[in-house]
């Protein structure tokens, strides 16, 4: 059943299906928005009064209306790999889409046996209407096509000068993180047009990608802006144990597989692994020893609920739970867990228009979570 949102982008009273749950800064709301969405992926809020756009991963693109109805699948997305942890990924709006009205898409696009996938990036129009994507394009792919369905990354961010970095999982192939000549396990940055800047650090650079701007990462599934020093942070996955956060600069190498704080889910270690820390890598900025499995961030920056400010939000696949990380500047001093009754797998986490935090659960029968604190 779905419930309706009465003005998604507006101050709401409390929506049918909510709940309450202690948190250490006071009473937390949990609000059901929708539900019905199919293992959904991320989520992009329209401009105000107009909704929000969500992925589902069998490849369906959804419009969600600013009175919480669910629209079919808009046409015109492209056809996805939706294998084991393949599909239709993240959804992310122009800068400008004002303007241009360009929607980006991340999605596993098979090779032409279709056997194998890699991550794709492509953009298209939407009309109107919000029933379609027009004149979509692929602007980016990942090369070579590796992954049997692990390991996509698949996070989209514009930075504050308009670049598009894309996060790629390393497609279950370890070693493919540090080679230079290949799109596993790295960090790229790209005009949104696709082409490559010309300040990339490996522009140039024998046989390196110039879309590379850092390397050696696992399976970065969260990225966002920090609004404080407008600097990126991304997470990553880490194998049994070593789920980090890093703040990537330009051509560093972040050390997987050949430094972590985890072990192979076999209990054994990582045959390439020389250590947590290695010479020539950078150590994580910060590291959870048991991994949360972690998907999905954002950083609280709203007026709405001020004790949350200068908080950052990860979402938990594996521990089930909204991970809330204080931070001062730059470093985490807190950790609280939140959601955790529920048994929810939280895949995505945005700040809402509207200073509300909202969450996409991983489910068959997934949910749109708005959360507040009460007042």
């Amino acid at each position: 059943m779905r419930a309706g949102l009465c003005g998604l982008l507006l101050s709401l009273p409390l929506l049918a299906h909510a709940s309450e749950e202690p948190s250490e800064l006071g009473a937390l709301q949990v609000e059901q928005v929708v539900d019905g969405l199919e293992n959904p992926w991320g989520v992009a809020f329209l401009p105000v009064g107009q909704g929000s756009l969500i992925t589902e991963r069998p490849g369906r693109l959804r419009w969600l209306s600013g009175e919480g109805q669910l629209s079919a699948a808009i046409k015109g997305v492209p056809a996805v790999f939706a294998r084991s942890q393949g599909g239709l990924l993240d959804v992310q709006l122009s800068p400008d889409f004002a303007k241009d009205r360009l929607v980006y898409l991340s999605y596993a696009e098979a090779d032409a046996d279709g056997d194998k996938a890699g991550t794709a990036v492509g953009r298209g129009r939407l009309s109107e209407d919000k029933s379609s994507l027009e004149d979509f394009q692929v602007i980016f792919r990942q090369q070579p096509k590796l992954s049997t369905g692990q390991h996509f990354g698949s996070r989209l961010v514009f930075d504050r000068s308009g670049h598009l970095f894309i996060t790629l999982g390393e497609n279950g192939q370890r070693a493919a993180s540090q080679d230079l000549d290949k799109l596993q396990g790295k960090l790229v940055r790209i005009f949104p047009d696709g082409s490559i800047p010309p300040d990339n650090p490996f522009v140039g650079k024998g046989e390196a990608r110039g879309e590379i701007y850092s390397y050696g990462h696992r399976n970065v599934q969260g990225a966002a802006i920090n609004p404080q020093s407008g600097q990126l942070w991304l997470h990553e996955h880490g194998p049994r144990g070593g789920d980090e956060i890093n703040i990537p600069q330009p051509g560093k190498n972040y050390g997987w597989p050949l430094a972590t704080h985890g072990i192979n889910y076999s209990m054994l270690p990582i045959p390439e692994a020389k250590g947590e820390t290695v010479p020539g890598t950078e150590a994580p900025h910060h590291v959870w020893k048991k991994s949360p499995g972690v998907s999905g961030m954002a950083f609280y920056s709203a007026e709405r609920f001020p004790a949350w400010q200068k908080s950052l939000f990860v979402g938990a696949l594996a521990d089930q739970s909204l991970i809330r990380l204080q931070l001062e500047g730059d470093k985490v001093v807190h950790e609280e867990r939140l959601l955790t009754k529920q048994g929810w797998r939280i895949r995505d986490v945005r700040q809402g228009p509207d200073g509300y935090l909202y969450v996409l659960t991983d489910e068959r029968n997934g949910k749109l979570l708005r959360l507040g604190l009460k007042p």
